[in-house]
Parts: structure tokens; sequence; C-alpha cells
């Protein structure tokens, strides 16, 4: 029998429901005693920042966003020299 209240999450379970509808919990793996949980199997490992920063982002540098950058300023000067010399 399911309980009126998901223990994992807190959601109203409907009558007679065989999971949560919000978070998937059911007997099998969260509101009965006997109830078992898998591992994630993920291996446990220590996270190095600094590798990671380097394995992403490379050597440093500038990132590419700053080029685009440069461009929309050209383009809004080009716009600006252009109106102004054909308002005369």
């Amino acid at each position: 029998m399911s309980p009126d209240e998901c223990p994992n999450c807190g959601v109203d379970l409907p009558a007679k429901a065989r999971a949560c509808p919000e978070c998937g919990a059911c007997p099998d793996t969260g509101w009965a005693d006997e109830a078992q949980y898998e591992s994630t199997q993920l291996p446990e490992e220590e996270f190095d920042y600094d590798d990671f920063v380097s394995r992403e982002f490379g050597q440093g540098g500038r990132p590419r966003g700053s080029q685009l950058h440069w461009f929309w300023v050209v383009a809004a000067i080009l716009l600006i020299l252009f109106f102004l010399t054909h308002a005369w």
C-alpha cells in the first residue's frame, strides 16, 4: 500500500499509486522499509579544477567573443560615418 505523501519529495500521492508521479519513487526505491538503493556506479575520484580549466579553455588567451565585440564597434563607427556624410 502506498503512503499518502511521497517520503522522497513530499508530493501528495493518488490512492493506490505504484510510484510517485513527481519524482518516480516507488516501494522498490523509496517508500518501503526494505527498499534498496542502487549506486550510480560512478568512480570516486578527486576533482582537479586546474586540470579541468586547462582542458576546457586551453592555455589562456582571449576568448573568441571579444573578436565579435570589435566587429560591432567597427560596424557602428562605419554607420555613424555613413550617416554623417550623407546628412550634408
